[in-house]
C-alpha cells in the first residue's frame, strides 16, 4: 500500500481510538491485518431506533489511493435498512461514493454510518424490498428491523409474534437465516414465505 495511505490511516486509526465522541457513541475500530489495509469497525445501534441495543460489525478496506478515494465499507452483521443490502451488507451512502473528500476521515465515516441508521434515505435505496416496506408499512419495517437487530446484532428481544413465525418455519426444517430473510421480504406472511423457501 502507498506510504501516504498507510501514514494517514495509522493517524486516523489512533484518532478513533482516542476520540471522546466515538467512545461516547460506542464506535470501535480494530486492525484485521498489520499493514492497515483492512480494519474491522463496530457501531452501536443509535438510541430511539429499531437498532438500539444492537452492535453492528463493519468490514473496512483501505484502497492504495486513500485518502483520495473512499474506504470500501460494508456491514458484516446482517441488518434490515433501506440503504444497506440485507444480503451483502453493501451500503448506499454518498460519502462512500461520489461525495467523498480527501479531508474526510475514518471517524467521519463511522459517525456517518451510525447517523444513517437513525435517518434512512428510502428514496435512494440499496435494498428495494426494505425501502418499499419502510415507505408502505413503517410499523412492520420497525418490527422487522428490531428482529434483525436482535438475531444478528444482539439487541433486546422484539415482539413474540415474529419469533413464533420464525420458530414455525425452522421447525419445518428450513435454515433460520433463510427463514428470517423470506419472512422479512414477504411481509411476515407465513404462507408466501414458505412458497419462497420451497422455490429456492
Amino acid at each position: 500500500m502507498a506510504n501516504i495511505a498507510v501514514q494517514r490511516i495509522k493517524r486516523e486509526f489512533k484518532e478513533v481510538l482516542k476520540s471522546e465522541e466515538t467512545s461516547k457513541n460506542q464506535i470501535k475500530v480494530d486492525l484485521v491485518d498489520e499493514n492497515f489495509t483492512e480494519l474491522r469497525g463496530e457501531i452501536a445501534g443509535p438510541p430511539d431506533t429499531p437498532y438500539e441495543g444492537g452492535r453492528f460489525q463493519l468490514e473496512i478496506k483501505i484502497p492504495e489511493t486513500y485518502p483520495f478515494n473512499p474506504p470500501k465499507v460494508r456491514f458484516i452483521t446482517k441488518i434490515w435498512h433501506p440503504n444497506i443490502s440485507s444480503v451483502t451488507g453493501a451500503i448506499c451512502l454518498d460519502i462512500l461514493k461520489d461525495q467523498w473528500a480527501a479531508a474526510m476521515t475514518l471517524r467521519t465515516v463511522l459517525l456517518s454510518l451510525q447517523a444513517l441508521l437513525a435517518a434512512a434515505e428510502p428514496d435512494d435505496p440499496q435494498d428495494a424490498v426494505v425501502a418499499n416496506q419502510y415507505k408502505q408499512n413503517p410499523e412492520m419495517f420497525t418490527q422487522t428491523a428490531r428482529l434483525w437487530g436482535h438475531y444478528y446484532g444482539g439487541a433486546p428481544v422484539p415482539g413474540p409474534e415474529y419469533t413464533r413465525k420464525i420458530d414455525k418455519l425452522t421447525a419445518m426444517g428450513f435454515e433460520k437465516n433463510a427463514v428470517i430473510a423470506a419472512l422479512s421480504s414477504k411481509s411476515w406472511d407465513v404462507e408466501t414465505a414458505t412458497e419462497l423457501l420451497l422455490s429456492n
